[in-house]
């Protein structure tokens, strides 16, 4: 047990450190020797979990797209939650900023694919729910929405890296969702969304809190 949950360390600090170097030098300027310095494992350990720079992308991705909100009386809340919890963690977390830049990529990506896809799946997932329960608008086609969700997020995220380092993402993307929702949302629905711009800070905060044991 101990020599597994070592190689799950190992795996997240190997994860970990690429994200910092494909956040900050992209796909294809990143060394597999600036990874091993800043995980601090070896070579073999690395090629244990990954065998190829490649292997090493599609892992950050993975680990970008293991996100799931929590549960909502709402399901639109759902795909709020998603996108506000997702504009705070790229602030703050390398593996979301990794994620945007290796899935932008457009050399890259051929090589190891993109997280859209998998974020449309996930929205188109949660958009079909609301529909069934009759919290959209009749005209709504729930995977072109979320696909227009996804282009636009990462529009507006682009947007923000470039002008504010990310300063004022949540604030970015809260005003994307106000002006997006009303063409989404039934009215009565409407009116119990959380769109607030700390909305994702908050549910980070309170996933975080439910991670810590209790002292004993």
């Amino acid at each position: 047990m101990a020599q597994q949950e070592r190689a799950i360390r190992t795996r997240l600090a190997v994860v970990e450190a690429a994200a910092r170097v494909f956040a900050e030098h992209g796909y294809v300027a990143a060394k597999v020797t600036d990874i091993l310095r800043i995980a601090g494992v070896t070579k073999g350990a690395l090629y244990f979990h990954f065998d190829s720079k490649e292997a090493l992308a599609r892992g950050v991705l993975e680990e970008q797209t293991s996100y799931r909100p929590p549960v909502q009386e709402v399901k639109l809340q759902e795909v709020v939650d998603l996108a506000m919890s997702v504009a705070h963690r790229l602030r703050h977390d390398p593996i979301l900023r990794a994620g945007a830049r290796l899935s932008a990529d457009p050399v890259g990506r051929d090589h190891y694919g993109s997280a859209w896809s998998q974020w449309v799946g996930l929205l188109t997932e949660i958009l079909e729910e609301a529909g069934r329960r009759g919290e959209t608008l009749s005209h709504v086609v729930p995977r072109e929405i979320a696909e227009l969700v996804v282009g636009a997020f990462n529009g507006v995220q682009m947007y923000a890296q470039l002008e504010t380092d990310l300063a004022d993402v949540e604030y970015r993307v809260s005003l994307l969702l106000k002006n997006l929702l009303p063409s989404i949302a039934s009215p009565s629905v409407l009116l119990r969304l959380d769109l607030a711009v700390d909305r994702g800070a908050r549910l980070v905060a309170e996933q975080r809190e439910e991670r810590v044991p209790a002292s004993v």
